[in-house]
C-alpha cells in the first residue's frame, strides 16, 4: 500500500495549485481518502477526507477554498487549491485508512505519503 503526493511548488498569492495523491497496491474508493498539511515549526492539521461513499468532510462542515476530489478510473486523490494565501505554505500530506473507525479530522490514518511542498509568496 502506497500513496505518493505531486503538484507542489510556488505559487504567488491568490493563486491556484492541484495536488494530486496516487494510490497503489489498495482500491482509493474502498478507503477513507483526506489531506492534511504542516507548517514550518507547526502540527499538523486536516484539511478534508472524501469517504468511500464519496461524500466529504471539511473542517467546520464547510468547504472554503479547498476541494477534496477523488477519480475513482485513475485511482488518485485530488486537492484543488484556490486564492492561495501566504500562511498556506506548508508541506500537504495524503492519507489513507481502510476503515476510518476514529475522528477524521485527527491524523490517526494508517498510510501516509511524503508530502509535497507548497510555497505560496506575497
Amino acid at each position: 500500500v502506497q500513496v505518493v503526493e505531486y503538484g507542489g511548488g510556488s505559487v504567488q498569492t491568490r493563486g491556484s495549485l492541484r495536488l494530486s495523491c496516487v494510490a497503489s497496491g489498495f482500491t482509493a474508493r474502498a478507503y477513507y481518502m483526506a489531506w492534511f498539511r504542516q507548517p514550518p515549526g507547526q502540527e499538523r492539521e486536516w484539511i478534508a477526507t472524501v469517504r468511500p461513499d464519496r461524500t466529504t468532510a471539511y473542517p467546520g462542515g464547510e468547504k472554503g477554498r479547498f476541494t477534496i476530489s477523488r477519480d475513482d478510473d485513475e485511482n488518485t486523490l485530488y486537492l484543488q487549491m484556490d486564492n492561495l494565501k501566504p500562511e498556506d505554505t506548508a508541506m500537504y500530506y495524503c492519507a489513507a485508512d481502510p476503515q476510518g473507525l476514529f475522528q477524521l479530522s485527527q491524523p490517526l490514518y494508517r498510510y501516509w505519503g511524503q508530502g509535497t511542498q507548497v510555497t505560496v509568496s506575497s
